[in-house]
């Protein structure tokens, strides 16, 4: 008890310079925290995908259709248990800056294959029921203020024309990782206008969602999906869920291992700010670290006493970091909005963090402790500091 008193007033001797270590390693294990979460957000897809699903698309790309007729098909091969399809929307709300995936879905059961979506029956009932039916994520809800029954127009890019919806359902996830912003259409709605307009374009769907009875047939089923369409004009490639998302994201790989890159890059600065903090303050004290040898204390004590003193600065600054970090997000997922859906800090940021500091205030000792075991009592008594 003692030796921990000792330690918490060596660290408030040089309040201003323990200050600004503190608020250094703060500041540092913050940037920590969110550029960690930028990482972990930029793989929540991922992180969300289901076993038992998976995406079946055009071989060549993501941006070229399948046949609509390939659904029937699809349910006829062995281990599939649902097919429901969608169709990437693009268009405009109000203007460009006021971007949320919108997307056409086709499928009675497509919310019955993604259970993480939760959706009351009655709302589900009424979007099939209604031709220009829509159903928005929480989010988007809670930003433009909409609510149940209201007309929403969207100006179309990739399909032309103003499309007017009505409002029939708000979808919550199931748990922090899943999207709340997006925005769902009846696929038919927009076939039927297609094939008006752009008669080469109907009755095409951008991509499958096949769930299987049993996960560990997945592969089974996905080669077996393939083999169906070979040859065919519009081939197709099967993967799960999990490497669809995979594909998306490496995309912008460079990005994430840049994000990953500075946010270790911000570790080491502060760990060179700890260290030179506690070398300046090991120098100060040589003479009283001579005084405790004298009086017979070992070098097993200095040790613990500077070691201590380092993890207690670096500490303190850690869980302050991580204090901040909660309320800072959540700042940044209301500006982020649908760019960066799921942001939040993760317990494993926090169990990194954690460890990050308390390495870090012992690295930062090591030095210190080493020279402080290291000199002689006669040489110690008389530096200067």
């Amino acid at each position: 008890m003692e030796l921990l008193k000792l330690i918490f007033r060596n660290t408030l001797r040089q309040r201003l310079r323990s200050a600004l270590t503190i608020f250094g390693m703060a500041v540092a294990i913050l940037a920590f925290c969110l550029l960690q979460t930028v990482v972990n957000a930029w793989f929540a897809g991922v992180s969300a995908a289901a076993p038992d699903r998976l995406v079946t698309r055009n071989s060549v790309s993501l941006i070229f259709p399948l046949p609509l007729s390939y659904r029937q098909k699809i349910l006829q091969v062995d281990g599939v248990k649902r097919v429901a399809f969608g169709n990437w929307f693009g268009g405009v709300y109000i203007d460009e800056r006021h971007f949320f995936p919108r997307m056409a879905i086709g499928g009675n059961d497509y919310f019955d294959l993604a259970p993480e979506v939760i959706l009351p029956p009655d709302q589900v009932k009424a979007f099939w029921r209604r031709r220009d039916a829509c159903i928005a994520g929480r989010k988007l809800i809670e930003k433009y203020r909409w609510k149940i029954g209201d007309a929403i127009t969207l100006t179309g890019n990739i399909y032309p024309g103003e499309w007017r919806f009505v409002l029939v359902g708000v979808y919550t996830g199931a748990t922090k990782s899943i999207d709340e912003t997006q925005f769902f259409f009846r696929w038919d709605y927009l076939d039927e206008t297609v094939k008006k307009i752009m008669p080469s374009r109907g009755g095409k769907v951008g991509w499958y969602i096949v769930q299987v009875k049993d996960p560990v047939q997945s592969a089974e089923v996905s080669r077996a999906i393939d083999a169906l369409f070979k040859n065919s004009w519009a081939e197709t490639l099967t993967e799960t869920e999990k490497a669809f998302q995979l594909g998306f994201v490496a995309m912008t790989d460079a990005i994430v291992v840049a994000v990953r890159v500075v946010s270790y890059v911000v570790i080491g600065v502060i760990l060179i700010i700890l260290a030179n903090t506690m070398a300046m303050t090991s120098r100060e004290r040589m003479p009283e670290y001579a005084t405790l040898k004298t009086l017979g204390f070992g070098n097993r004590f200095l040790i613990v006493l500077i070691a201590g003193e380092s993890v207690c600065i670096a500490m303190l600054g850690g869980i302050t970091g991580m204090a901040l970090a909660f309320p800072v997000a959540g700042v940044f997922s209301e500006h982020l909005g649908t760019l960066l859906p799921i942001f939040h800090i993760h317990w494993e940021t926090l169990l990194a963090s954690f460890s990050i500091s308390l390495g870090i205030g012992l690295l930062a000792a090591a030095l210190p402790a080493w020279r402080a075991v290291r000199v002689g009592i006669a040489e110690a008594l008389s530096h200067a500091g």
